[in-house]
């Protein structure tokens, strides 16, 4: 019995030896095969950093010397900033040495923009970064109201004028954000009468045909200090005919040339002795069917006169004067005296509706942006900021504000 458990304990004390063995194999291999990651397969980054001022998500972001993007330790390569308005990417440069963007226009407001942005470090890696941010909305704004339609037709003396709702205290910025231009091309210059109108001209009247823009980028300049413009927007009108036309106090007429040659001589009848008529260049600024005058309304005593009827009124001054017809008049003196109290006045008839009457020819043939010119008045020259009168200022003195 007792040999037969020694037997036994013998041949368990060998067994375990025989595992241990097997497990000492088993460790050693495992140690042998474990893997070891060779250091040129770890994972690059590159050592380029891209930066974007404003931070992510800031909001009431000015629109001006704010945006700015920049690397270190490495070259930009691209930026993009797109606003949440649509159109195209707002325009920016990558300095020579590739660490900055910045843009080369103001930003608009109350616009969300979104920014991308990569640059590439000397190992040729890759850097990227994306971020957002909302320009502000602002309390006090400014507003140009402009005298022109898209796509219309004007006679060759328009004048482009904008007056602004609000004093412009840098006109500086104004006058590098509104321009107009002109196809075929000639010079435009701008002048500013105070610090809330601003009109602008070529030397000569407009040729035929010409199409002129006038081109408002006003949104996120700073016009004055705290307000803001906000108009991004372009205005194109066709020039038409060219037709001018001059009233002779003297010979009490209005001759009306087209395109070089006489259309027609009208007889008229301008301001009398007491009420004299603007000499100068004037333009045509509106057309109207009929135009209630009164004599208060250009700085005479009540009841001097009251015509609630006036055909065929053509504005020439913010005072008051017009091209206009008149049917009250008897005898009629048209051609022969001047009776108006400073308008330039043509026969007619009550409402107008004659249309072989002079005004209402003349009326028919007019554009608004047409020039009538008066002569030989013992008044003085109209102001040119007086209605669009600005061809009355000699172009030295125009290019001179």
């Amino acid at each position: 019995m007792c040999v037969a458990l020694l037997g036994a304990g013998a041949c368990g004390g060998g067994d375990e030896k025989k595992v241990k063995k097997k497990d000492d194999k088993v460790e050693a291999v495992a140690q042998t095969k474990a893997p070891t990651a060779p250091e040129d397969n770890a994972p690059k980054t590159s050592k380029a950093v891209v930066a974007v001022e404003p931070k992510d998500g800031a909001t009431e972001v000015r629109t001006e010397g704010v945006l700015k993007v920049s690397a270190t330790a490495g070259k930009l390569t691209q930026v993009t900033v797109t606003g949440s308005q649509g159109g195209k990417p707002v325009e920016g440069t990558i300095s020579p040495d590739g660490a900055g963007w910045t843009p080369t226009a103001a930003l608009q407001t109350g616009t969300k923009y979104s920014v991308s942005a990569t640059a590439t470090d000397a190992a040729g890696l890759v850097s990227a970064l994306q971020s957002s941010f909302t320009t502000l909305t602002p309390a006090n704004t400014n507003y140009g109201v402009f005298n022109i339609d898209a796509n219309e037709t004007y006679g060759v003396g328009m004048i482009v004028s904008i007056e602004f709702t609000k004093p412009v205290k840098d006109k500086t910025v104004v006058n590098q954000s509104v321009t107009v231009t002109a196809d075929p091309a000639v010079d435009v210059k701008g002048h500013w009468f105070g610090n809330q109108r601003l009109d602008f001209r070529p030397e000569q009247y407009w040729k035929p045909g010409t199409k002129v823009t006038l081109h408002l980028n006003l949104d996120g300049k700073q016009l004055s200090p705290g307000v803001y413009g906000q108009q991004k927007k372009d205005v194109t009108f066709i020039v038409g005919r060219a037709q001018t036309s001059v009233a002779d106090n003297s010979a009490h007429t209005l001759t009306v040339t087209r395109d070089g040659a006489l259309l027609k001589k009208l007889p008229a009848s301008l301001g009398d002795d007491e009420n004299t008529t603007y000499n100068g260049k004037m333009t045509i600024m509106s057309k109207e069917a009929t135009v209630h005058m009164t004599s208060q309304s250009v700085g005479l005593a009540k009841g001097v006169y009251d015509i609630p009827d006036v055909p065929h009124g053509m504005r020439l001054s913010v005072t008051g004067t017009y091209v206009h017809g008149n049917y009250w008049r008897d005898p009629p003196p048209f051609g022969k005296e001047n009776t108006s109290h400073g308008c330039v006045s043509l026969q007619d008839v009550k409402g107008g509706g004659d249309p072989s009457m002079n005004a209402a020819w003349f009326y028919k043939e007019s554009l608004i942006g047409d020039v009538v010119e008066v002569i030989h008045s013992p008044d003085k020259v109209i102001a040119p900021d007086n209605g669009w009168s600005g061809w009355s200022m000699d172009w030295a003195g125009w290019t001179a504000s």
